[in-house]
């Protein structure tokens, strides 16, 4: 019998001690964000690899491209497209659908993993500045001010 007053009294002392505390206050500096809105601001700042590129077709030879959207030199609306691959001063892009983040097709590396032809554009002249690890880098970073690449590379401009 005392085993079970011993056990009564040491659950009633638990539920006692455990509901009289208060919880932490909240400070009034926090701020609650949703989920899905801090992921989708996190997202948009983590893609480095978007820009926009000529839309002509290969007879255009402008090779207007910028991190922004707009019209290129020759008057047209630019496209979306992602950096997949940077080789030398060249861009590798994948122009698939907005949002995209395919790879180069790891059997045909003339296309992306989506299907798409792979494009080739120059960043040479274009003010953008870029990560180029070396003779080819995957960082595939992107961007119209100076500033460092995911992997610690200074970007560089040519």
């Amino acid at each position: 019998m005392n085993k079970n007053y011993l056990t009564l009294f040491v659950c009633v002392a638990l539920v006692v001690a455990l509901g009289c505390s208060e919880p932490a206050p909240v400070v009034e500096t926090e701020t609650i964000a949703e989920p899905a809105a801090v992921s989708t601001v996190e997202t948009a700042e983590a893609r480095h690899d978007v820009v926009y590129v000529c839309g002509c077709g290969p007879d255009c030879n402008c090779g207007s491209i910028s991190t922004e959207p707009g019209n290129c030199d020759c008057g047209t609306a630019l496209v979306w497209a992602h950096v997949v691959k940077v080789e030398g001063n060249d861009a590798l892009l994948c122009t698939c659908a907005e949002g995209c983040d395919c790879t180069i097709d790891a059997s045909d590396d003339t296309k992306c993993s989506c299907g798409n032809e792979v494009r080739r554009a120059s960043l040479e002249g274009s003010g953008l500045w870029f990560c180029n690890c070396g003779g080819s880098c995957t960082c595939n970073h992107v961007s119209s001010e100076p500033g460092v690449c995911g992997c610690g590379m200074d970007l560089i401009t040519s």
